[in-house]
């Protein structure tokens, strides 16, 4: 456990050079678990700088979320980090929760404001004694021990945000509440993440922020999501894949090849490294790896 807690993402991310993540959800059943245990296996020999494990809404996944950065922590060599959202939870629940991440070894924790369990664009409903702000739990997270933060970003905007500029003052506040580092989410030009990265640093603000990676494996699924959080699929990419239609397995590598070129533009351009969405799965993540032309 003393491997783990003597390695911070912050300083790693900083300083050591092009960062490669993963990030996974907390499985339905025993298959997904079994599903989820085989990705992380073969993922690990890669060396990732950290692995991530989601919070489900209004905290309904809570407990598998801590015991499986707990497995991570106890029976792997990667460094966990393990989310948490406001929703649905007091502060004094908070605290507990953070209390069974420090117990289990896990001494990285994301924190988000969450999506209401309507989804993200729905009108946020406050908890009696909770948090309303992802600065907040920031603010709780760094009060307690020797906890380290990552936090949300975004490219395009949050879908409740004013503007642009008001969305990067957010990551901005979050940053000088004691943020270590930033994950965007996923988006699908290098543009974005690079103005989104400017407008922080002409805030004062360096803070790392690395860039989410989420290759299109099925177009439908991924304009589905991106209309939720707030991301688009660019035409020109829209063209690309829609010109295999109907072959799965073309899709798919089209959407590797996509995937990859976008992260050797957000490499070339300075991008600390990326963090990729794995759904559970190795075997998107490893092709992309084999097919940019900057390895890890």
């Amino acid at each position: 456990m003393a491997a783990h807690e003597s390695r911070h993402i912050g300083e790693l991310v900083r300083n050591g050079g092009r960062s490669f993540s993963f990030e996974f959800f907390p499985p339905k059943d025993e298959a997904g678990e079994a599903q989820l245990w085989k990705a992380i296996q073969e993922l690990e020999p890669y060396r990732p700088t950290f692995v991530s494990v989601t919070y489900g809404a209004g905290g309904s996944t809570r407990d598998k979320t801590v015991a499986i950065t707990g497995r991570i922590a106890r029976e792997t060599s990667l460094l966990p980090m393990a989310h948490l959202t406001c929703v649905g939870h007091t502060r004094n629940e908070l605290e507990g929760i953070l209390d069974a991440y420090e117990a289990e070894g896990v001494n990285h924790v994301m924190a988000l404001r969450g999506d209401p369990q309507e989804g993200p664009r729905a009108d946020w409903t406050p908890t009696d004694g909770g948090l309303n702000y992802a600065v907040d739990l920031v603010d709780l997270v760094r009060s307690r021990g020797d906890f380290r933060v990552g936090v949300a970003a975004f490219p395009e905007g949050h879908p409740s945000a004013a503007s642009l500029d008001a969305d990067a003052d957010v990551l901005v506040a979050k940053a000088k509440a004691g943020a270590d580092f930033a994950v965007t989410q996923m988006f699908f030009r290098a543009a974005d993440y690079f103005a989104l990265v400017e407008r922080v640093r002409a805030r004062g603000v360096d803070i790392p922020i690395l860039p989410g990676i989420m290759p299109i494996l099925n177009l439908n699924a991924i304009r589905r999501q991106g209309e939720l959080i707030g991301t688009s699929v660019p035409d020109d990419l829209v063209a690309r894949i829609s010109a295999y239609d109907g072959d799965p397995t073309a899709v798919r590598a089209e959407g590797i090849r996509i995937a990859a070129e976008l992260c050797d533009e957000l490499l070339a351009g300075g991008a600390p490294g990326l963090h990729f969405y794995t759904l559970n799965r190795s075997k998107a993540t490893l092709e992309i790896f084999e097919a940019l032309q900057i390895t890890a």
